[in-house]
């Protein structure tokens, strides 16, 4: 298993203050645990951690189990003053997150509905774009809002 060896590099605000590569694997829920952890440390927005690492759990977790991708990519940023922005980026766009139902006895299914109670906002953004290919990968992300 991949283990965080560099420490997080934050910004104040303006763009990704860690983003590193990650095998597409269940296990990577806990690295990205510790380093939304660590970034909110940082900006002293310790009391967002405990929703921040459920979210990025379920992010890695969706990942590892819709998509065939190998590796993933975490980024947690802070794109304002008021918004930390959590996200999975992989290459599988046409494996698009949707909030569904789930029946109350089944086992798997929430993850989704987690991050949209733990949310201010999520979604998927599709990225690059090849004239016959389309997109080759999206953005699945949730932001929480920071006290400011």
């Amino acid at each position: 298993m991949t283990s965080l060896r560099t420490p997080v590099q934050t910004a104040p605000v303006g763009h990704p203050a860690y983003s590193q590569t990650f095998p597409c694997q269940p296990e990577t829920a806990e690295i990205g645990r510790k380093l939304v952890r660590e970034a909110l440390g940082v900006w002293h927005l310790d009391d967002l951690a405990d929703p921040a690492e459920l979210i990025i759990s379920e992010l890695v977790a969706n990942a590892a189990r819709h998509t065939p991708c190998r590796s993933i990519r975490l980024v947690v940023g802070r794109p304002n003053a008021t918004r930390v922005r959590i996200a999975v980026v992989d290459q599988a766009p046409s494996r698009l997150p949707v909030l569904g139902l789930t029946d109350v006895d089944a086992e798997s299914g929430r993850g989704l509905v987690l991050v949209d109670a733990l949310a201010d906002g999520w979604g998927y953004t599709l990225l690059g774009r090849h004239p016959k290919r389309g997109p080759w990968g999206k953005e699945t992300w949730a932001e929480l809002r920071a006290p400011g």
